[in-house]
């Protein structure tokens, strides 16, 4: 008698756990994740036969290599002194939205698998436009030779960045690389392939492909390489600024056993590029281990030193004052074929620099590159000098790391 009693008291309250759960569902709102099995503005049903197919998404999958990096407000800028005079990166605040970028810059590892997969699907003409130019090594009045032969494909040298590559070759990587890891990532989640080719583009609906690798924006690489986290204190206040990609205003580890130990790959003065026997300071001669360096607060590693790097930007002395403060970039008018935008360089036009008649190296194509390399005093190694070169050029101390965008994010 008392367990039926005790099961007639039981009943209701198993049916009020039961509405009350269903109503808290039913009065949820629909996220990206969870959008519910009901259009909340027509009222029809989601993935019905021949209704709207709303595919199953738990955000932006992971892409190799990237570390996410997030965005805020910053002071873009030289803290350096304008040795050169120069004035193109004066101090402005702006805010950059969340994207990833590379832990480690490309390496000749990575460029020798996408030479490989190159040739074995695209024409000699294209596959010849991706090879390095090794030549860059080479000196008249120095004995170079071993790295215009060995860097690119000796073993040893696999896990150095890449060099000899040109800002248009970085782009092309780009595009492949973005091709071959959403294939993949189709392939393993079950999501149909075009057929018309195999580069066929993958639905963004479908919520398992990532957005594009590409270069970074000037703004983005620099504001990667400050790594200004951790470095607040009380509201927003930011306690220091950086030279260099870490605190302090030291070349040398202050801490622990590598202390008086180089924090990057640079050229220390004339003549000298690594130390003495015996005591190779900063342990590389030309460029190194894409690995060997702390990384700095995001977690990238030579964000200062080893490689210059390429950005997406085309090279402008008054970008500065020309751009937004929101997300900025310059680009060329090539790049913004198909776009019906304004022309980005209406303040500070290339004809206006007289590079038709060479009273100037401004054009363009000229693209600008960020970071110090092997063979650069240190004054380069601090995020905000910039330099510039042609677009279809290349050197022996120039490299790159790609970045992406964090789609479906306000922040």
């Amino acid at each position: 008698m008392k367990k039926f009693v005790k099961l007639i008291y039981t009943i209701p309250l198993l049916f009020a756990s039961v509405f009350y759960l269903a109503s808290c569902k039913s009065g949820s709102k629909p996220t990206a994740t969870n959008p519910g099995s009901i259009s909340t503005a027509t009222g029809l049903e989601y993935n019905s036969d021949e209704g709207f197919q709303v595919r199953d998404f738990r955000g932006q999958p992971e892409g190799p290599n990237l570390v996410f990096i997030e965005g805020g407000r910053t002071v873009l800028g030289s803290f350096e002194e304008d040795i050169f005079n120069t004035h193109d990166n004066l101090e402005r605040a702006v805010t950059v939205a969340s994207f990833y970028m590379d832990e480690t810059e490309v390496a000749n590892i990575h460029w020798l698998e996408y030479l490989y997969y190159v040739k074995l699907d695209s024409s000699t003409e294209f596959y010849e436009s991706a090879l390095p130019d090794t030549t860059v090594w080479a000196k008249d009045l120095a004995y170079n030779d071993p790295y215009v032969d060995h860097y690119l494909r000796y073993p040893g040298f696999r896990y150095f960045p890449v060099v000899g590559v040109s800002w248009k070759q970085a782009v092309d990587y780009c595009d492949w690389r973005t091709a071959v890891v959403n294939m993949k990532l189709a392939e393993e989640s079950g999501e149909e392939i075009p057929a018309e080719s195999a580069g066929g583009r993958i639905p963004l609906e479908s919520g398992v492909v990532l957005p594009n690798y590409r270069l970074p924006s000037e703004a983005e690489w620099e504001y990667a390489a400050q790594a200004l986290i951790g470095t607040q204190w009380l509201d927003e206040n930011q306690t220091h600024s950086r030279i260099y990609p870490w605190d302090g205003h030291a070349l040398r580890n202050p801490y622990g056993k590598k202390m008086g130990y180089f924090l990057a790959n640079f050229k220390r003065g004339r003549g000298d590029y690594a130390g003495i026997a015996g005591k190779l300071n900063d342990g590389a001669m030309i460029t190194s281990y894409i690995y060997e360096y702390p990384p700095n607060d995001y977690g990238l590693y030579n964000m200062a030193g080893n490689v210059n790097e390429w950005v997406f930007d085309v090279y402008r002395p008054l970008s500065f004052q020309d751009m937004e403060d929101m997300n900025p970039v310059r680009r060329s008018k090539e790049d913004l074929i198909g776009r019906s935008t304004s022309d980005p360089n209406i303040d500070d036009p290339a004809s206006g620099y007289d590079y038709q008649f060479f009273n100037s190296l401004i054009s363009d194509k000229s693209r600008v590159y960020k970071g110090g390399s092997w063979k650069d005093v240190a004054y380069w190694l601090s995020p905000g000098t910039r330099r510039f070169m042609d677009e279809d050029s290349a050197t022996a101390t120039i490299g790159f790391r790609c970045a992406m965008i964090r789609a479906g994010s306000n922040n």
